[in-house]
């Protein structure tokens, strides 16, 4: 641990073997029913982003983030088996948020792109809970309603295919479960986020022509478009952030900026800030 700096500390997890030791303990609580040993736990903890995600399931930090150096998939797995699912969570998932020079589209030109990061292939019910759970978030970060679009390659029936069929039920599990949602699908993307074409195309939808939050139809279409946008159409992309985990701990891309870290840190401070205050209303 080195020195405090305007209120910042630096905590070397090869160099701190007083946290070390209470960090495997935590670790090993949670993982004894997997077989894990002390010894295993005291190996783990060595681990930079097991360290940090301890460090926020023992209450020493308020959230976390990881990923410049590793993989998704990693950086997930230290989350998952630190921290842990909310309470309530069968789906977790990730939301990214995509902010656009023109700012016509979306919420003055901030969208949410759910899920491009976790799940390779939802589904009904699942794609149904990463909507739900991407409006939420996107009311959380933006202060904007959701107006959810469930993408698709037809556009209320101009296509039949089992994935269509998915993205259908899909509405119709967030239309019983949620049904205040401003929810519509399928749409294809134009048809989701252009108002002409909403209107040519599905005429009399609520959210055609006007989603401010894209829910792909699986992983390998999230991920695509988001690049896409990204890279051609030179958006700013912060996260993927993680949803359905027990505290915040989110993830970078490796081919992420000085920016997208501290885009990312902020969102988590808000992330946590947001959770404090849910726990504080509850208690009154």
């Amino acid at each position: 641990k080195q020195p405090a700096s305007h209120g910042v500390v630096f905590i070397d997890p090869n160099d701190s073997s007083r946290e070390s030791g209470k960090y495997a303990e935590v670790y090993f609580d949670r993982r004894r029913a997997k077989g894990i040993t002390h010894v295993e736990a005291m190996q783990v903890v060595r681990q930079p982003l097991f360290f940090a995600a301890l460090m926020v399931a023992a209450g020493d930090a308020d959230g976390a983030v990881g990923g410049a150096v590793n993989t998704t998939g990693e950086t997930f797995r230290a989350g998952i088996q630190c921290l842990g699912v909310a309470p309530g969570v069968k789906t977790v998932s990730s939301v990214n948020l995509m902010a656009v020079h023109d700012t016509s589209w979306g919420h003055h030109g901030m969208l949410g792109f759910s899920d491009c990061a976790l799940i390779v292939n939802p589904s009904s019910v699942e794609l149904a809970e990463i909507a739900m759970a991407s409006a939420e978030s996107f009311r959380a970060l933006t202060g904007a309603e959701p107006i959810v679009a469930l993408l698709s390659f037809s556009t209320k029936g101009s296509a039949k295919h089992p994935f269509v069929e998915k993205v259908i039920e899909a509405l119709r599990v967030v239309q019983a479960r949620n049904p205040n949602l401003q929810c519509d699908g399928e749409l294809q993307v134009d048809a989701a986020i252009v108002p002409s074409v909403g209107q040519s195309k599905a005429p009399g939808s609520k959210v055609a022509g006007r989603a401010n939050v894209l829910i792909f139809p699986d992983l390998e279409a999230g991920n695509i478009g988001l690049k896409l946008v990204e890279r051609l159409g030179d958006g700013v992309t912060f996260g993927p952030f993680f949803q359905g985990l027990a505290k915040p701990f989110n993830d970078l891309s490796r081919g992420c900026s000085p920016d997208d870290i501290y885009g990312t840190a902020l969102v988590t401070a808000l992330q946590a800030e947001a959770a404090r205050s849910r726990v504080t209303s509850r208690a009154y």
